[in-house]
Formats: structure tokens, sequence, C-alpha cells
């Protein structure tokens, strides 16, 4: 597997998993029906960098990484993850978490938070916390989920500097 940053023509690769990741309405609080060009602004216009994963030209994976808060709080960056679901269970979230928190650090931020992981959502929070983040708040019932209703959603954080 190999991570490289993405590039504009990527975006048609990107675009399904990330609509069928936005449709199903189980991990991200996006609009469910949103637009290919607003998932393109939201997924590699706006962020500071986005990344994809590619296991011999197939796309396995991305994220997108940017400052969580400007100001003073423009050291701690935001990620987001996607794998696509035929990838799931082959260590691609782990290897992008990783990889996005080198590159976080080589960036100049200090920290990294995750600003509503949903609580339904398991694997990532068994992840997240394998990797070194702390749930650091819970948002009652902040993530309404299509079968579950209202959820509640985490606040995840790991100081990375030394």
């Amino acid at each position: 597997m190999i991570i490289r940053e993405a590039t504009d023509p990527d975006f048609p690769r990107i675009w399904p998993i990330l609509r069928a990741t936005v449709r199903a309405g189980q991990t991200y609080a996006l609009d469910r029906d949103l637009s290919e060009q607003e998932a393109k602004t939201i997924w590699l216009t706006a962020p500071q960098r986005t990344y994809i994963v590619e296991d011999e030209g197939v796309l396995l994976g991305t994220y997108k990484l940017s400052a969580n808060k400007a100001g003073p709080g423009n050291h701690v960056c935001n990620c987001g993850y996607i794998v696509c679901p035929e990838a799931r269970g082959r260590g691609v979230a782990t290897l992008m978490c990783k990889h996005s928190q080198e590159i976080t650090v080589e960036l100049g931020f200090r920290a990294m938070q995750f600003n509503s992981v949903v609580a339904t959502n398991k694997g990532a929070v068994r992840l997240w916390q394998s990797l070194g983040f702390d749930i650091v708040g819970t948002l009652p019932k902040a993530f309404n989920h299509p079968t579950h209703g209202f959820v509640d959603a985490y606040v995840m954080y790991k100081w990375l500097a030394d």
C-alpha cells in the first residue's frame, strides 16, 4: 500500500466511496444528499491536505486534514478518514491515522482532534483509542443515526508534540 497526496484527477475515484459513506448516514454529520461539487470542496479543496491510499492502483481509502480552528486554536489538526468497504479489515485506517499524525507534526500542528466520532462506530472508537486518542468529551445525542436514532458522539484528542 502506498499513501500519496490526492490531486484533482483523483476525485472521480474518491467520490464514490465518499458518496456511499455520506449516503449511509452512519459516521459523518454531512447532508446525505451532498452533491459531488459540495463533496469535492469539503474533501479536496477546503482541507489543507488530502491523501489517498492505493494498492496496485486500486483506491483503498482517503483522508483529509486541516486546522481544527483558526487563531489560537490553529495548532490542533482535525482529520477525517474513509476506507473503501472492500478494504476494511486490512489495516488501511491504522495506516492512514499513523501517516496523518506524521504529516500533522511536519506541518507544525501539535495535537489532533476528532470533533465527532459517532459512539455507535465502535470499530473507529476502539482503533483511535489504540492509537493513543482519548475521549475528552461526550456530546449526548449529538448524532441522528438512521437506525439507532439519536446517539452520542465523542470528541477525541491526542497531544502530538514532545
